[in-house]
């Protein structure tokens, strides 16, 4: 069994958000895999199915960024799942727009929602990081990611939802360089590809 959980904040204000890529994944597994409907439990909703034989849970956090690994340890300490158990779909300012990178464990990078997962459940599982860019300035990063994909945006984040859902069992079934190999395959395919940049208290929204 696999537990996906993508990332972002709860409510209508937020669903466009650049913040909110990793919610946007993991509904178009749900959609393209056709997974039973959405429930809430958790502290979040969930929707489950099965990839390539493989049981796959997927969980949206309902708690707000900051608090994301509430609802993720408390869905997997439920199906007795380890780190190695668990996907986070999740944005990315150190990618380039379009660009996909995953890897298992290393630092949060200030992410408010990874933070919280690991100080909840440890470090090591494996995050499927969904590039936004940066805006330039650190200042401007909390209003950027709280901010909706433009217009012009929106055909390369559709098209990246869309090769990650096609492709979701290999990550399922543990085949993570495949799955990586095969996005950037289809990003580059419909003309998205993307040179490397990569490397170089209260609830809160980010």
């Amino acid at each position: 069994m696999r537990l996906f959980v993508g990332l972002g904040n709860p409510g209508s204000k937020y669903q466009g958000n650049r913040h909110n890529i990793g919610f946007m994944a993991v509904d178009d597994i749900a959609r393209r895999h056709g997974f039973a409907p959405w429930r809430r439990r958790f502290q979040g909703e969930t929707a489950e199915g099965t990839l390539d034989r493989e049981r796959v849970i997927l969980l949206k956090p309902t708690t707000f960024m900051n608090e994301s690994g509430r609802a993720v340890a408390e869905a997997a300490n439920f199906f007795k799942l380890g780190q190695g158990d668990i996907v986070v779909f999740h944005d990315e300012l150190d990618l380039p727009p379009a660009k996909l990178r995953i890897k298992t464990g290393g630092g949060h990078a200030g992410h408010n929602g990874l933070r919280s997962i690991s100080a909840h459940v440890g470090n090591d599982y494996h995050r499927v990081r969904l590039g936004i860019g940066h805006p330039g300035i650190k200042e401007l990063v909390h209003a950027y990611v709280l901010s909706d994909f433009a217009k012009a945006e929106r055909p390369w984040v559709e098209a990246l939802c869309d090769a990650v859902a096609d492709n979701a069992a290999l990550i399922a079934t543990g085949k993570e360089g495949t799955f990586q190999n095969k996005v950037h395959l289809a990003m580059d395919a419909k003309g998205f590809g993307a040179k490397d940049n990569d490397e170089s208290g209260p609830k809160s929204a980010t």
